[in-house]
């Protein structure tokens, strides 16, 4: 029987326990119910029975009818006037010696009367339950004073438990009938209750219910990829493991507006707003993700957005490094083009016997790149810095863009990582070069790396348009280019990247303008560094 009732819908076990539980607690105020109607009539009785025999005690008629020569005369007639009228079952004076004077059975009369009457006696009233000469009866039993205050006889009026049970059976249907009236009550809400849980569980069963959560929560918690699940209000109900270390989610998230989320800004506007995105990239301090963001909704109703995090930070460093690669096999293509050209010039040079101008020409620029390699290698003691200036400056070469590096530019040994150095000069370079490019010659990017009061500074200028003011919170926020594209890596990051390192280092970016714009970066040196 109970694998039957677990196999039911959820909406069903409940209505029926409800059903139980009120068709429980009905039976037990029932029955309180009809117990306390009980004693209610019993006391009833009692103040009834009481209180007619006080006053009755108390008639003048009744203190001179005990005092005439035959009582029984002219109480008989009073008592019955007084039971009829009152509706109690008998009224009995009797004198100190317990002789009846008045009885609803006349034959009863003389004879002795069957009860207590040691109070009465003694000048007290007494109530009790007695079995007479009609039955058991609620019964009082008062004294009759007379004028001197003595006992001169004692009245007793009763209504037999019989009467008394039968004004409690009136009553009984009243209170099954409302009884019954609640328990149908009761009833109809728990099935609307019952409705609504079978709406709101889709008509699972508790096994069921219980082994997709299991299955859900397993699964949200497993995935790779982050997802945070906010309802209509823009609250946020669910944060994966993935969703909380991807951007960095404080305990106790769960349930807050994403307006008050500490995340980065565009993210959390992006959230608050529910609009549908695919494929958006957005920058924490030391992330990367491509974000997309699609309504939940069933049955047309809307329950909120649904939005799921990727992280894409190892593949676009990779893609930059693959970037660079490719121009870098570019200017060598290039570089070797040219060199082939060169060559064949010399040797034109040297088979017409001009072996002076050959020698002059071929080595002519060699001696200006040696000369740019010595100082680089010379003065920056970093190796991984001084590769990408001169391949920077051969790749801008190639495209038609002048990249100078100023005599000033050195660096010794710093903690400044070298991954890190080749994200911050490579991206303002390449973004240099990209805006020479896009203004009329000349075309010139100059580079300046150096040390400065405790402060690795990176300065970059080009002769390009210039950056908008407007536009400089977007391009270190998210990603953003001046360039329309369709990529979903290696555009619009190159600036956002920068912004992530100089955030981990504590240090400060700065964008002016001279001919075009200029970037200036300011990474701190640890003093242990320096020393």
């Amino acid at each position: 029987m109970f694998v039957r009732l677990r196999r039911l819908r959820l909406a069903t076990q409940l209505f029926l326990l409800q059903v139980l539980v009120v068709g429980l607690m009905v039976a037990a105020g029932t029955v309180l119910a009809l117990v306390d109607a009980q004693l209610d009539a019993r006391a009833d009785a009692r103040r009834r029975v009481l209180d007619v025999s006080q006053t009755f005690a108390a008639s003048p008629e009744v203190v001179a009818a005990l005092r005439a020569p035959d009582p029984a005369s002219r109480l008989q007639p009073l008592a019955e006037s007084i039971r009829r009228g009152t509706g109690v079952d008998f009224v009995v004076v009797m004198s100190t010696g317990r002789v009846r004077y008045s009885h609803p059975d006349p034959a009863q009369i003389g004879r002795s009367f069957i009860g207590h009457v040691g109070p009465a006696l003694a000048g007290r009233p007494l109530t009790e339950t007695y079995r007479g000469t009609l039955g058991p009866s609620i019964r009082a039993v008062v004294p009759v004073f007379g004028p001197d205050r003595r006992v001169r006889g004692m009245v007793a009026i009763g209504i037999t438990t019989t009467r008394v049970s039968e004004q409690l059976a009136r009553r009984i249907p009243g209170i099954i009938g409302v009884s019954a009236l609640g328990f149908a009550l009761a009833a109809v809400g728990a099935l609307l209750v019952s409705r609504r849980l079978r709406r709101q569980t889709l008509g699972l069963g508790p096994e069921e219910i219980t082994r997709m959560y299991e299955h859900h929560d397993a699964v949200l918690h497993s995935v790779r990829e982050g997802i945070l699940v906010l309802d209509r209000d823009r609250r946020l109900l669910l944060a994966n493991d993935e969703a909380v270390r991807l951007i960095d989610l404080p305990p106790g998230a769960e349930g807050r507006p994403a307006a008050g989320l500490e995340v980065p800004r565009p993210l959390r506007e992006l959230l608050a707003s529910g609009r549908t995105v695919t494929d958006e990239i957005h920058l924490t301090d030391d992330r990367v993700l491509v974000v997309d963001q699609l309504p939940a909704t069933r049955d047309g109703r809307s329950l909120g957005t649904v939005t799921t995090l990727r992280d894409h930070t190892e593949l676009e460093a990779l893609t930059g490094e693959l970037d660079s690669m490719r121009g870098f096999a570019e200017a060598l293509r290039a570089q070797a083009h040219e060199a082939a050209n060169r060559l064949h010039t010399v040797i034109t040079l040297v088979e017409l016997g001009r072996a002076d101008e050959a020698v002059r020409f071929a080595t002519a620029e060699l001696a200006t790149a040696q000369q740019l390699t010595d100082r680089l290698l010379g003065a920056v003691r970093e190796p991984v810095l001084a590769a990408l200036l001169l391949g920077k400056a051969a790749q801008a070469n190639e495209r038609g863009v002048e990249l100078s590096i100023t005599d000033d530019t050195a660096m010794a040994g710093t903690a400044v990582q070298p991954r890190d150095l080749v994200t911050v000069v490579g991206n303002l370079v390449d973004n240099a070069i990209e805006a020479a490019l896009a203004a009329p010659p000349p075309r010139r990017v100059i580079v300046t790396v150096h040390e400065h009061t405790g402060a690795l500074v990176v300065r970059v200028s080009d002769t390009g348009a210039g950056l908008d003011p407007a536009k400089v919170h977007d391009a270190f926020t998210r990603g953003w280019s001046t360039k329309a594209t369709e990529r979903l890596q290696g555009r619009g990051l190159g600036l956002g990247l920068v912004h992530q390192v100089v955030r981990r280092y504590d240090g400060a970016i700065e964008v002016g303008r001279d001919t075009g714009a200029v970037f200036t970066v300011r990474l701190p040196i640890p003093e242990e560094a320096i020393k």
